[in-house]
């Protein structure tokens, strides 16, 4: 089961648009869809943040471009631009710079009365398609399930076996082994294992308190807290070690807060050390 370039949506625009949808988590629906063909099975997705994050972009990206565009037309209205194929040189780089909404303006550079003009205007229809299809993707696979709802559930999971090869080679760095004997390599594995084990164990502890850090955020938060050893000296010659915890930072101590976790304030193996301190 794979994903399907976002250019084939245009092929199940109705689809899209129409009724029929299966509400699969609180934020995604899937319906099954006519695959040219028939060879296939296809399962048309839509999911309500995705959608909110590619309007965000869409949205930012528009704004950036309609500002060049405003500017090169002010430029050419006040005559500082009077050659059509620098206008449109210009016009070009600005398309290139926003592909992402280029294709959702008409330019057009005109003469009237003896000057040279630059029209633009939004094209509400590929406007009005492109807001459409935010939020939505196409699965293509060649399970025969009848049941949309079951096909999107083993994507998911295949995309979590992606994700937990990703973590195991990145994060967990078990990638690459430098060990020569097999027992090393197994050991290696092992111990890579587990700490995926308890990678996952924490990203559902997070996700259940309603964090919103990923493991790998909630590891680097982690990594500025640090152990201080306070050493004080007395009259009698003696060195007495205290073991202390730095205070978290305001992000660590929201994190913690979250899972509902506290600091002591001292660690329990402060001790008394002999003179002879680099060797105690």
């Amino acid at each position: 089961m794979v994903g399907t370039p976002r250019s084939k949506l245009k092929q199940f625009e109705r689809e899209l648009l129409a009724e029929g949808w299966h509400e699969v988590r609180q934020d995604v629906e899937v319906k099954l869809v006519a695959a040219p063909g028939g060879e296939e099975t296809y399962i048309l997705c839509r999911s309500t943040a995705r959608k909110e994050k590619e309007q965000a972009m869409r949205s930012r990206f528009s704004q950036r471009m309609e500002k060049a565009l405003t500017a090169l037309e002010k430029r050419v209205a006040e005559g500082q631009l009077r050659d059509r194929s620098k206008i449109e040189r210009r016009l070009g780089a600005i398309q290139a710079r926003h592909p992402q909404v280029a294709d959702l303006y008409a330019l057009e550079v005109i003469e009237h009365e003896g000057r040279l003009e630059l029209k633009w205007q939004l094209r509400r229809q590929r406007s009005g398609w492109q807001q459409a299809r935010e939020g939505a993707y196409l699965l293509r696979t060649n399970l025969s399930a009848a049941d949309p709802e079951q096909l999107w559930k083993s994507y998911i999971q295949l995309t979590e076996a992606e994700a937990a090869f990703r973590a195991l080679k990145s994060a967990l760095a078990i990638r690459p082994t430098f060990h020569q004997l097999e027992h090393r390599t197994k050991a290696h594995v092992l111990v890579a294992f587990l700490d995926y084990a308890l990678w996952v164990t924490l990203k559902h502890l997070l996700r259940a308190k309603g964090s919103s850090l990923s493991p790998m955020q909630a590891l680097a938060a982690a990594a500025t807290l640090h152990s201080a050893d306070i050493v004080l000296p007395t009259t009698d010659g003696r060195q007495i070690r205290l073991r202390r915890v730095t205070t978290p930072t305001p992000q660590l101590q929201t994190l913690f807060t979250q899972l509902g976790m506290t600091l002591p304030s001292r660690l329990s193996f402060d001790q008394e050390c002999s003179a002879d301190l680099a060797i105690a």
